[in-house]
């Protein structure tokens, strides 16, 4: 594994923030154009998949300048919907609306082709092709180890595969507490979705983005069992394939530093962040912080097969 210069990162930023100086706000800007014949050689679910990212892309601009406005007010979800008139009523400006002129281009292109090929809604479930190429498969059991960063007991969080779906992937958390077991539902790329059925374990929401790369900078939010939310950022420092687990999991080892509540005053977070690429599933977690709420090791100790029929 290698790490990336901070420099290099800076550098691909100076751009953007020299262009910020001369944009105009979002009501003065218009799509920017994208030619649809540069989609026409993909089948249906290429499309599909472009424009989820797309959109996914869109979601987090409009989180990202929601929260340079501190004004609180954005309603999307963390799907793969995306309403353009409340992206635009945002007002985003500089780099920001330069990028929303250039994904509300690429949105109707997509559409265009889209319609010219006749292709019917998007399927809800997670393609085949898609499915068959992570490293693992559904009714399999993810079990992970969580303790205090300082020690203590280990506490088990097991995560049994239900459903592979096109913007995310749901597990059951068991041993479940009834007959049916609580949800634990991430995002494409791996993000928590907010579910009251993980109360009381740290999860974090609108860090992880589509394709990471060497280099890439994420910013987000993170979350205590007890529900105190700090901003965290972070940089993929390396990238590599783990096979710990004997399963090929194409990691990406993001560092994170940040600052979450304390009482009264803030404190200072700092950790280790390391994701499957392919699905965004957690293979290590490591936080340091005042706050003991965000000081925690959790690691992913092992993969169940799913039940057989007679266990079922």
């Amino acid at each position: 594994m290698s790490r990336a210069p901070l420099s290099r990162t800076l550098a691909g930023l100076l751009p953007l923030l020299l262009a910020a100086g001369c944009a105009t706000r979002s009501e003065d800007v218009r799509p920017e154009p994208a030619d649809p014949a540069a989609f026409a050689s993909m089948d249906c679910m290429a499309l599909y998949d472009e424009a989820d990212r797309m959109r996914m892309r869109a979601t987090q601009l409009a989180y990202a300048v929601d929260e340079r406005a501190g004004t609180n007010i954005v309603a999307l979800g963390m799907g793969v919907t995306v309403f353009w008139p409340a992206l635009l009523a945002m007002r985003p400006a500089g780099p920001d609306a330069l990028e929303l002129a250039r994904l509300k281009g690429r949105d109707d292109a997509l559409r265009v082709v889209l319609a010219r090929k006749g292709c019917p809604p998007a399927p809800e479930q997670m393609a085949p092709e898609r499915a068959a190429r992570l490293p693992f498969a559904l009714g399999e059991r993810l079990v992970y180890e969580e303790r205090a960063a300082a020690g203590g007991p280990a506490r088990e969080l097991g995560l049994r595969l239900l459903a592979l779906r096109r913007d995310g992937i749901e597990f059951g958390m068991e041993p479940p507490g009834g007959h049916s077991p609580p949800r634990w539902r991430q995002d494409a790329v791996g993000n928590l979705v907010p579910n009251p059925d993980a109360d009381g374990w740290v999860q974090w929401r609108r860090l992880l983005q589509p394709d990471l790369a060497l280099g890439s900078v994420v910013s987000g939010e993170m979350l205590s069992g007890d529900g105190e939310r700090g901003r965290v950022r972070g940089q993929v420092i390396a990238l590599g394939v783990q096979s710990s687990l004997g399963r090929p999991f194409d990691a990406a080892v993001i560092e994170l530093f940040g600052d979450v509540p304390h009482g009264d005053h803030s404190t200072r977070l700092d950790g280790v962040m390391v994701v499957d690429r392919k699905s965004g599933v957690l293979l290590r977690l490591e936080l340091r912080s005042g706050n003991p709420e965000f000081a925690l090791r959790r690691t992913l100790v092992r993969i169940e097969p799913a039940p057989t029929h007679s266990q079922r």
